[in-house]
This record gives structure tokens, sequence and C-alpha cells, in this order.
């Protein structure tokens, strides 16, 4: 095992402790719960809600809690907007972070060539979509699309895109509900979207993939 294999291992193995000791006593539905005292003064809520999303990707905490905490204080109008992009923004920096380490090489260099191939096969937009859409968490996306070098671009349109479902449903569940708990949301519909959004991500894939394993040349 060559020197920057072994550090890149025990780098992310004591990150990993790190986030799992603070996930212990960090959970965002802990912290919103202490924040609502600061719902009469906009511009503390505003700025803790920036807060949550920025640091979000650290503690690797679900998207799920901060649509609908923005949902229950903005409301579906303003909560829609603001959740979307506090969605984009948060997706971005694990994403960033992956698409640098993985041109170090080493494990993060293999995960990159993997990654890449599967781009080959989908395409990055589509691809990035279809992750999206379907119900795997937002950061192994994020990281997985930095890896595979995705291009900037094609992130953002296919995370935006992606996550509008996702936010329309957490935002609305956020706004009719009187009071957050540790348990996160309660959606009776829920194993309903899942499948619904997971069979929406198979229809994107579906075209390339038949495509690349029946020989045909991929349309533009």
């Amino acid at each position: 095992m060559d020197r920057l294999v072994k550090h890149q291992l025990v780098g992310t193995s004591a990150l990993a402790v790190v986030l799992a000791v603070a996930a212990l006593f960090l959970s965002p539905a802990r912290l919103i719960h202490e924040a609502m005292h600061l719902a009469d003064h906009p511009v503390y809520m505003a700025a803790l809600i920036v807060f949550l999303y920025l640091i979000r990707p650290l503690f690797a905490w679900p998207t799920m809690p901060l649509s609908a905490f923005v949902g229950f204080v903005l409301g579906v109008e303003y909560g829609i907007p603001v959740a979307l992009m506090g969605a984009l923004v948060t997706c971005l920096i694990p994403y960033r972070f992956a698409l640098r380490a993985g041109e170090q090489g080493g494990v993060f260099g293999r995960l990159s060539d993997s990654g890449q191939r599967i781009i080959e096969v989908t395409g990055e937009t589509r691809g990035v979509l279809a992750a999206r859409l379907s119900p795997v968490p937002a950061d192994p996306v994020s990281y997985g699309a930095g890896f595979a070098d995705v291009s900037t671009r094609a992130f953002v349109v296919g995370t935006f895109v992606g996550e509008i479902p996702w936010v329309v449903v957490e935002v609305l569940a956020g706004a009719s509900m009187r009071s957050l708990t540790l348990t996160g949301l309660s959606i009776d519909a829920l194993p309903h979207l899942l499948a619904l959004f997971g069979a929406m991500a198979v229809l994107v894939l579906a075209g390339p993939t038949y495509r690349h394993f029946s020989g045909r040349p991929e349309s533009s």
C-alpha cells in the first residue's frame, strides 16, 4: 500500500469517526427545535437557515428536515424556492470536495475512474438527474458526481431539476406541520412517493442504458 493510499484511508476513517461522534450529540431536528424561538426575528432566522445548509454536509444530515423546516417557517410560496436553492448549495459542497479529491489519485482516483465509466453510459446531466430522483441520500450522489468529474453545469442542472419534486413534497409537509419532532417527518404517502420517484429515475436511464448494451450509438 503506497503512502498516498494509506494517508487517504487514515484520513477518511478519522473523519468518519469524528462525524459519527458529532452525530450522537447534534441532529438537525434538535437544532431546529432549539431555534424555533427565532421565528419572530426574520434576520436571525434567515442567517440560521443559511448556516444550517452550509454545515449540513459536515455532519451528513439528510436534507429533508431542513426543507421541512423552511416550509414550516416560510410557508409554501417562499419556502419552495428557498429550500430548492438551499438544497443546491448544500449539495455543491461535497461535490466540489470530491472533485478536488479525485484529482489526487490513490483511492479517490480509483473512485473517479469508476464514476467516469458510469457517466459514459448515462451521460452527465442525465446521470445526476436520475440519481437525484431516486431515493438515494443527497451526499452519496454529490460525492459520486464529484469523483466522476461531472461538469459543474451538468451537476447544477441535474441537481436542481431532480430535487424539485422532493423539495416540493418536503416543504408542503413542513408547511402543514405545527411541530417538528426528533423523529423527523411523518408522511403517509412516503412509500408511494419513493416508488414513483424511483420509477422516474429508471425511466430517465432506460434510453442510454439500452443503447449501451445494444451497441447502438448515443443520441445527442
